[in-house]
């Protein structure tokens, strides 16, 4: 693994320095916290912006749209936009990360065709349908049936966790198309364009305040068989693949802007008084903890570019380690958020920002609403209990859980 980078890395990151120098401020501020209307139009602009300037889906292989840059500079473009502030993927996060992956890796040359471009451009949005309240970290325990007739699936169920259903167009969608065959035997991965009868979607408020998620409840909705990715019955393979992804590339963002946070949140210790003429900072104990807490997210970066150089190597789906960084990030996350109160202690009442004598705020919320947001991370992409059931069996070589 290169830790510094080479001539071409080096040219790579200017170019793409200067970009975001230019065209950050002609994309201007982001909306308020929770304005979801002007969140959709917002990471729809700085995706097309993406695009018109060859950054959108820069890892993608050029045959689909993408740029096929190296490992090192895919994440030299997600280091460099971390630190310039530039948005992350926002609503366009389960196209670009997970279902157009999937799609490369396991679609149809029509099916790759004609939805590929559309996510790069950010024209099509795409939400998850894989958990069920009946069916989450368990998820081949799942129940919403599919059943074919002639040219389409029929599909009667549930969905809960529905990331983005709120805004998408498209869903990929884990259904059960044989209920006779063994519980991880007879799933199919469908692609569920959101706009067909039948379909549901309801908001659910989270412990942050948003609706990032959705339940959604499906009624006879009519699925073209041509829409099916893979072989019938052979969708949990599938989905393997998209948990892959989701497991080992797609928190690399997240990871970088904690890794920045980190660097505000030793200024507010700095900062915030603790008791009369001592500041958070005076604190040996806290100090320490800022300190450690960096380490742990140095010691994640540098086995995601450990990972992503690995999945470079091996035709661009990550390894099962990736459920070692997702269960060590989720652990990590936690700790910081933890850190981050005892610096605000009183002001983690507040989700504003802190108004500084010179002109400048403080992040006081966003420092509270990732703490919350830790919580969610821990269950996503499979709780850390079923990361160590990954590990353990398919990393360490254990005897599989009976």
């Amino acid at each position: 693994m290169r830790l510094r980078d080479s001539e071409s890395d080096a040219r790579f990151r200017k170019e793409v320095r200067a970009w975001l120098a230019e065209n950050l401020p002609v994309l201007g501020p982001p909306p308020a916290y929770g304005d979801w209307t002007a969140k959709k139009a917002y990471d729809q602009r700085w995706q097309r912006m993406l695009f018109d300037a060859g950054y959108a889906g820069i890892d993608w292989p050029a045959a689909y749209g993408g740029r096929g840059v190296t490992a090192s500079e895919q994440l030299i473009f997600l280091a460099e936009s971390a630190a310039a502030g530039a948005p992350d993927l926002g609503v366009h996060f389960v196209g670009q990360l997970h279902a157009g992956p999937t799609l490369i890796a396991e679609a149809t040359d029509e099916q790759r065709a004609f939805h590929l471009p559309r996510i790069l451009r950010g024209e099509s949005i795409w939400c998850q349908g894989f958990s069920e309240p009946g069916a989450g970290s368990d998820l081949a325990s799942l129940r919403t049936r599919a059943v074919r007739d002639g040219d389409h699936y029929v599909v009667t169920g549930s969905k809960i966790w529905t990331s983005y259903g709120f805004a998408a167009d498209y869903c990929e969608l884990l259904v059960r198309t044989d209920p006779d065959a063994g519980k991880h035997r007879g799933i199919s991965w469908l692609i569920m364009p959101m706009d067909l009868p039948g379909i549901d979607v309801r908001p659910l408020r989270t412990i942050q305040g948003e609706s990032e998620f959705a339940e959604m409840f499906l009624d006879e909705v009519r699925i073209p068989v041509e829409n099916l990715v893979g072989r019938e019955n052979d969708g949990w393979r599938v989905a393997m693949v998209t948990f892959s992804f989701e497991r080992g590339t797609s928190l690399v963002r997240e990871l970088l802007t904690a890794m920045t946070m980190v660097e505000e949140l030793a200024t507010l210790a700095k900062t915030l008084g603790h008791g009369p003429g001592r500041t958070a900072w005076d604190d040996d104990a806290i100090r320490r903890e800022i300190g450690q807490v960096a380490a742990e997210l140095d010691a994640m970066w540098a086995l995601t570019r450990r990972n992503v150089t690995r999945a470079a190597g091996g035709g661009g789906v990550p390894p099962a380690g990736g459920s070692a960084f997702k269960l060590t990030y989720s652990e990590a996350i936690h700790h910081f958020g933890e850190v981050a109160m005892k610096v605000l202690e009183r002001y983690a009442i507040s989700l504003d920002a802190l108004p500084l004598g010179d002109g400048t705020d403080l992040p006081v919320g966003r420092h509270i609403i990732e703490h919350l947001h830790a919580f969610a991370i821990s269950i996503g992409a499979g709780t850390s209990q079923i990361q160590k059931n990954i590990i353990a069996e398919r990393v360490l070589g254990l005897p599989r859980e009976r």
